[in-house]
């Protein structure tokens, strides 16, 4: 199991250091000084995207899914870190996003969405730890009873 958590906390630090690295990248697209530099520019951010950032992503999720049913996290401070893990991927899937239109003829990434979409990333990644390792004790926010094993069989309309 230690080896899984170590795969799944790299996994995590590199998918977090390239959804923080990669705006100022994307800042750069202003003072690329020729095509070659625009291409050059271009194809190590997708590189970095595609190659490096996006299986992280993947690897992170997926040895996290296996670490949920090995450690049998059922905690309230586990559905908040879900969240957080959420937004991180909606952070990651808009960076995408832009990568496909930035380097389109007269587009550049102007200087306040670098600010607000690193602050927003380093935030996010901060909660993220933060749940993680203060595991706050919260409230339950639904019922009981739809934690006992077999409560979403009662909602099925068609009953055998």
């Amino acid at each position: 199991m230690i080896w899984l958590k170590l795969l799944h906390l790299a996994a995590i630090a590199i998918w977090s250091a390239g959804l923080i690295s990669l705006p100022g990248l994307y800042l750069q697209r202003a003072h690329v000084p020729d095509r070659a530099a625009k291409h050059r520019l271009q194809a190590m951010v997708r590189f970095l995207y595609v190659a490096i950032v996006s299986p992280a992503a993947f690897v992170a999720v997926a040895s996290g899914t296996v670490l949920i049913f090995v450690r049998q996290s059922f905690e309230p401070w586990f559905t908040l870190k879900l969240v957080f893990v959420g937004a991180l991927a909606t952070i990651h899937i808009l960076t995408g996003l832009v990568i496909l239109r930035l380097f389109e003829a007269g587009n550049v990434y102007p200087l306040w969405r670098f600010v607000a979409v690193t602050a927003a990333t380093l935030l996010v990644v901060t909660a993220i730890l933060f749940v993680v390792l203060a595991k706050p004790d919260l409230p339950d926010l639904l019922p009981a009873e739809m934690a006992e094993p077999g409560w979403l069989s009662r909602l099925n309309p068609f009953p055998r």
